[in-house]
């Protein structure tokens, strides 16, 4: 049980918008940490701290390759996302039609 406690949700990950960078900038590539901290303006420890909670989340999986830990993006989990969000489509489809409604009446 307790080492579910450690793993973090995939919302609790990307609500941090360093971890939402991290993730574009691992999108299609494998990164080493002294890399990927080279694009932030904190330090080393500071992401390492991040990608532990993205590793928590499986939205990023870190691997050894000689002295370095290679980090490269995970998306599966990000369907979990596009699920909830997905729900949510009807209300800003309808809010669309509903502007498109009144744009056009009122350009008559």
């Amino acid at each position: 049980m307790a080492a579910s406690a450690e793993k973090h949700d995939v919302f609790q990950a990307i609500a941090d918008p360093t971890r939402r960078e991290l993730l574009r900038l691992l999108a299609g590539k494998e990164l080493p940490i002294n890399q990927i901290s080279s694009h932030f303006p904190m330090t080393r420890t500071a992401i390492a701290k991040h990608l532990r909670i993205l590793s928590e989340a499986e939205l990023v999986k870190g691997r050894k390759s000689g002295r370095e830990k290679l980090y490269s993006l995970h998306s599966e989990p990000l369907a979990e996302l596009k699920q909830w969000l997905a729900f949510f489509e009807q209300y800003w489809d309808n809010k669309l039609s509903m502007l498109k409604n009144y744009v056009e009446e009122n350009e008559e």
